[in-house]
Formats: structure tokens, C-alpha cells, sequence
């Protein structure tokens, strides 16, 4: 007769399986995301190389065409070739956004498995489509506007998806600092995006959106064949996402469970086992929440309205800065690929702080505002001495990419994982999804009008580019500024409360 295993031993071997899972989930999500950016970072390397400082290669081999553009790439030869580098990010940014919205509703109601890698396959096909154009020498505009509303349509199949499985795998204790370091895909995706551009934007810049096209493609096969919705699929444990009352009390839920320990009193671990049990929910019985539910949730107007200008400044960046950085500091288009980089190793090293200390804190609002405060001189600093040499320039960037992109990942992950699983919704984790889109899709409307400004702006000069970007970032902070004081107000109500219990026993 066999032995049954102790109690002890099952749990062991359940812990081991759950974190097998979990641990396959969070590296699958993250190369799946790191490919959607890694296709749309081709475009701000490949920016500087259609149209170009034709003088520095030499005499026109053609006598027929005009000596100082005979190299850029038609019909980007033009004086107004900033505004139409601007049409390109904003017919890309303005599908995403709206499409975001919409994408929500369908990523709640259909398997995430095949709407996720539907998704990067039709992206790796549009992406390669606009390096195609370079073989084929198509030189109509509306061809590559019109690839750019496609994959901007396409890619917001991405975000809600992974966040969502995510969120469905993971519990909201350290949620910060897991979706901190998660997060990072992003950075990741624009680095290798500009290393694998950058190889060919000199010599064959049509590869450089090919190859991210068969990448992003290939991954979403990979992610059909592996990817796991819910944990009950595979009969493991859901996760807690939140104790009961806990999102009505501030950071009293967040010393809870934030450092990862939890209250184990008896009406504690009665509410625990409640939430757990409703959690395990057959998938087939959630219902998926309306547009307007999720609106009233609270902090998802405030959150999703501070991403606006958030993701303006991020997406500023992520087109402009290899172009600023030819323009200033007269690199190289491969060379400021290169140097641009730098800017997405910070907004790694600035994710992960941020959600290691709203994690501590429990103010998820107030981390995002302390951040955005230090962004805008940052900026400030980084247009007037960050060409000063070349150290001086890796600090700036660094420094910068942090600031402005930790709370634009905190926001985009942690936060929208905290408020898809709101207290409220009843451990209906089917609030995801749309959530997320609510947030992204509001956040997508500030990247469509960075980059456009930008553009239009920039004509004048780029000094009038940054205090646009700054007054972005004062903006973003004055709109969570009810949500802080709501975090400042708990904080205060935590600590009386702890003194008069403290003075029970004096």
C-alpha cells in the first residue's frame, strides 16, 4: 500500500508547481511584449537615414537630381520632412489608441491565447510590409501611412493580453516589484529594436523592419503554443489579490501585505480563504465587465488621464531622441541609435524603483508624483548641458529614462493589475483586460500627440520640444493629486491609529 505524503511534502510539491508555472508565465509575457516594441523602434532609428545630410557622402552620382537631397529616401526629401516623419508616428499612435479601446472588449470575451498571437503575427506581417517598401521602391506616402494604421491597429492585441495574464497569475503583495522588473520588457524591446535597426539603417535600412517583423511573428507562434490563460486551467492555485476591505483602507493594505507577510488573525485568515475559495471561479462563469463599470471603479479616471501626459513625454522619446541626438550632437544615425539606448536602460532601473517603493509605501499614486516632480528639471537639464561631453550625456539619459518612464510602468502594470482586480468587482478577474484598455488606450492619446508636436514644434526649436515635454509632466502630477492626498490622508490615519495603540500599553 502506498504512503500518502505529508502535509508538509504536498504543499512543497503545489509551491513547486504554482512558482513552475507562475515563473513560465512572467518569461513568456515578457519576450511576447519585448517583441511588440522591438518592431516599432525600427521607425525613429530608420528616421535620420530617409532623409539625410546628403553632402557628407560625397559628390551626386545623379547630375539630374537636387545635389543636397540625391540620398534621402523619396517622398521624405522634402523641407517639411519632420511634419511627414510626424504623420508616420501619428497614424501609427492614433490607430493604437483608438483601437485600444476597442481591443479591451474583444481581449475580455475572446481566449487571450489566440487573440495574443493573432496579434503579433499580423504586427510581424505589417512591420515587415514598411521594410518591403524599400525593396519594391515604393515612394507614395499613403503606403506607409497606411502599414502604420494596420500594425497600430494590430499591436493593441499586445498590452491588454499580457497584462491581463498576469494580473490573472500573480496577487497583488509585491505586484510592484514583480511588474517592476516585468516591466522592463519595454526597455528591453527598444534596445534590441535599436541594436537590430542600427545593423542594417546605413546599408539596408528595408531590414531593419523586416527582421523585427519575422521576430514578433515567430514569438507569437511560440505564445500560441505555451501560453496559459488562468491558473485553475492547469489545476493550479489562483493568486490573492487583495485582503477583504483592503482597497477602502489605503496603505493599511499595503502594510499588509506589501512586504509580503499577511495579518493571521482568525477574521483575517477566515476573509483570505474566502477570497481564495471565490477566486477558483470556473473560468466559463465570470462575466465580463461593461465599459462604464469599469470607469467607475475608483482611481481609473484619475490614473488613466495622468498616462495621457506620462506616455506623451515616454513616446516623445522614443521616436525623437535618435534624431535630437543627430541634430545636437551630430552623431551618426547608427551612433545615436546607439547612444539612445541609454535613455530605455534607465526607464528599466526606474520601473523597478518605482514599484519596489510603491510596493513598501503602499502609494502607488504618490511614487508616480514624486517621480514626475524630478522628471521635469531633469529634462530641463538634459536639453542645456546633456551634450556637454559624453559621460555627461550617458548620466542625462539614464537619469531622464528613469524618471519618466517608472511611473508611466508603474501605471501601465502594477496599478492597472491593482484596479482590474478592485475590492469591488468581487474577485471577477475579468475586469482586466478592459481595465488595462481603459488606461493604455487614454495613455496612447497622449503618445499619438507627443511625437506630433514634437514634429511641429521642433521646426521652431527644440528648447520649445522640452518645455512642452515638461509641462506634460507638471500636468500628469497635478491630475493624481486627489488620489495622493486620499494616500497622505491614510498614511496619517495609519500612523494615529498605530500611536494609540502603541499608548494602550505605556
Amino acid at each position: 500500500m502506498r504512503s500518502i505524503p505529508a502535509p508538509g511534502i504536498r504543499f512543497l510539491r503545489s509551491f513547486s508547481r504554482d512558482s513552475w508555472y507562475r515563473g513560465l508565465i512572467l518569461v513568456l509575457t515578457f519576450f511576447c511584449y519585448a517583441t511588440f516594441h522591438l518592431s516599432r523602434k525600427p521607425i525613429s532609428i530608420v528616421k535620420s537615414e530617409l532623409h539625410y545630410n546628403c553632402s557628407s557622402r560625397g559628390s551626386n552620382p545623379r547630375n539630374d537630381s537636387n545635389s543636397t537631397t540625391w540620398c534621402d529616401w523619396k517622398p521624405f526629401d522634402q523641407d517639411n520632412y519632420k511634419e511627414l516623419f510626424g504623420a508616420l508616428d501619428n497614424a501609427f499612435l492614433v490607430a493604437y489608441a483608438i483601437g485600444m479601446y476597442i481591443s479591451g472588449i474583444f481581449g475580455e470575451r475572446l481566449p487571450l491565447r489566440y487573440y495574443l498571437s493573432g496579434g503579433m503575427v499580423l504586427s510581424g506581417l505589417f512591420t515587415s510590409l514598411f521594410g518591403l517598401g524599400y525593396y519594391w521602391n515604393i515612394h507614395e506616402l499613403w503606403y506607409f501611412v497606411l502599414v502604420q494604421i494596420l500594425n497600430g491597429l494590430a499591436q493593441t492585441t499586445g498590452w491588454p493580453s499580457v497584462v491581463t495574464c498576469v494580473g490573472n497569475w500573480f496577487g497583488k503583495g509585491k505586484r510592484g516589484l514583480i511588474m517592476g522588473i516585468w516591466n522592463s520588457h519595454t526597455s528591453v524591446g527598444n534596445i534590441l529594436g535599436s541594436l537590430i535597426a542600427g545593423v542594417w539603417v546605413s546599408s539596408s535600412w528595408g531590414l531593419s523592419f523586416v527582421v523585427p517583423g519575422v521576430i514578433i511573428a515567430s514569438m507569437g507562434v511560440i505564445c500560441f503554443l505555451f501560453l496559459i490563460e488562468y491558473p485553475e486551467d492547469v489545476d493550479c492555485s489562483p493568486p490573492l489579490h487583495h485582503t477583504a476591505g483592503s482597497d477602502e483602507k489605503g496603505l493599511e493594505a499595503g502594510h499588509s501585505i506589501s512586504d509580503g507577510s499577511l495579518n493571521t488573525s482568525t477574521n483575517s485568515r477566515e476573509n483570505i480563504i474566502d477570497i481564495a475559495q471565490g477566486s477558483k471561479e470556473p473560468t466559463e462563469d465570470r462575466e465580463a465587465i461593461s465599459f462604464i463599470d469599469a470607469l467607475r471603479i475608483p482611481g481609473v479616471v484619475e490614473f488613466s488621464f495622468c498616462l495621457l501626459f506620462a506616455k506623451l513625454v515616454s513616446y516623445t522619446f522614443l521616436y525623437w531622441l535618435p534624431l535630437y541626438i543627430v541634430n545636437v550632437a551630430h552623431f551618426t544615425a547608427k551612433k545615436a541609435g546607439d547612444m539612445s539606448t541609454l535613455f530605455d536602460v534607465g526607464g528599466i532601473i526606474g520601473g523597478i524603483m518605482a514599484g519596489l517603493i510603491s510596493d513598501y509605501t503602499g502609494g502607488r499614486a504618490t511614487t508616480c508624483c514624486a517621480m514626475l516632480i524630478l522628471a521635469a528639471p531633469m529634462l530641463f537639464l538634459y536639453n542645456h548641458v546633456g551634450q556637454n561631453g559624453l559621460g555627461t550625456s550617458i548620466v542625462m539619459l539614464i537619469i531622464c529614462g528613469g524618471l519618466v518612464n517608472g511611473p508611466y510602468a508603474l501605471i501601465t502594470t502594477a496599478v492597472s493589475a491593482d484596479l482590474g482586480t478592485h475590492e469591488s468587482l468581487q474577485g471577477n478577474a475579468k475586469a482586466l483586460s478592459t481595465v488595462t484598455a481603459i488606461i493604455d488606450g487614454t495613455g496612447s492619446v497622449g503618445a499619438a500627440l507627443g511625437p506630433l508636436l514634437a514634429g511641429l514644434i521642433s521646426t521652431t526649436s527644440w528648447d520649445n520640444v522640452f518645455y512642452m515635454l515638461i509641462s506634460a509632466d507638471v500636468l500628469a502630477c497635478l491630475l493624481l493629486s486627489r488620489v495622493v492626498f486620499k494616500e497622505m490622508r491614510g498614511w496619517c490615519g495609519w500612523y494615529t491609529r498605530k500611536r494609540g495603540s502603541n499608548s494602550t500599553f505605556e
